[in-house]
């Protein structure tokens, strides 16, 4: 059975490769559940799907130097950016695909942890249209 250990994922908003502040990036897609239960289902419940929605949860290690994580987040929230996820670094193929969309910088935290923490940066964006997952 073929496993794998995240090791070198690849992430990216709005063009930039932020792979070297990232530690965390899970993207999820649902759909809702649309309940189209009648009389004739004979007591049981009948559902579709509805309504596609996903989102982005990054967790980064913040950087405040001029050009680096915090200086480029910054300008973007609010915005609605391109985004890209991949297992690893590596290029796109059967075994490495690229998930790519677009997501809405709703939040972003600067400075975030206790004493004695590492200065990191979590935080989570809704995709706003389609995901789309690419092998080539």
């Amino acid at each position: 059975m073929p496993v794998m250990v995240l090791t070198s994922e690849y992430v990216s908003l709005n063009g930039i490769d932020l792979s070297e502040y990232a530690r965390k990036a899970e993207l999820a897609v649902e759909v809702e559940e649309k309940d189209v239960t009648t009389y004739s289902s004979a007591g049981w419940k009948v559902v579709i799907g509805g309504l596609k929605s996903g989102g982005l949860d990054c967790e980064f290690l913040n950087d405040f130097a001029a050009t680096r994580i915090d200086s480029i987040m910054w300008p973007l929230l609010g915005a609605v950016v391109p985004f890209e996820v991949r297992p690893t670094n590596a290029a796109v193929s059967v075994s490495n695909p690229k998930y790519t969309g677009n997501v809405l910088i709703k939040e972003w935290k600067p400075i975030e942890g206790s004493v004695g923490d590492e200065a990191s940066s979590s935080a989570s964006f809704p995709t706003s249209g389609p995901v789309l997952r690419a092998t080539s």
